[in-house]
């Protein structure tokens, strides 16, 4: 296995980060690729614009789970527009790259990603903040 997997994402699979499901989430998304059958869970916490906290869990191939970990740091701290931006490409960099027929683990968690932030703006149109109350 260590030949066909970078150092990097066999250390995203063997030490995930952020792994779990994230209580008290603001958003949570749940995606599975049917072909392969891998699943991704995500969810998100928003603070003062930002995401302040992020978990996840994943069933499925090596590289899903690594995807998924790697996933998680890329967005921590990012706005939800900043994190709206993120490619497959980003994740592929972190895990130290791929094989081709594993690209569909950073495609899944860039998938799972989108659909936690449409959950995140949905959200946000539904229950605006107010500016003048007194409830903080």
């Amino acid at each position: 296995m260590n030949s066909m997997y970078s150092p990097q994402l066999l250390d995203h699979f063997q030490n995930p980060r952020n792994a779990g499901d994230l209580p008290d989430s603001d958003a949570v998304a749940e995606l599975d690729n049917p072909v392969c059958g891998d699943v991704i869970r995500l969810g998100l916490k928003l603070r003062d614009g930002h995401i302040a906290d992020v978990g996840f869990k994943a069933k499925g191939c090596v590289p899903s789970m690594a995807c998924g970990s790697a996933l998680t740091e890329l967005v921590r701290g990012k706005t939800v527009e900043e994190a709206s931006k993120i490619h497959s490409d980003d994740i592929i960099v972190i895990v130290g790259s791929l094989p081709q027929a594993s690209s569909h683990a950073a495609q899944l968690a860039i998938d799972v990603l989108h659909a936690a932030l449409a959950k995140l703006e949905s959200t946000e149109r539904l229950y605006p903040p107010r500016q003048n109350s007194h409830l903080r």
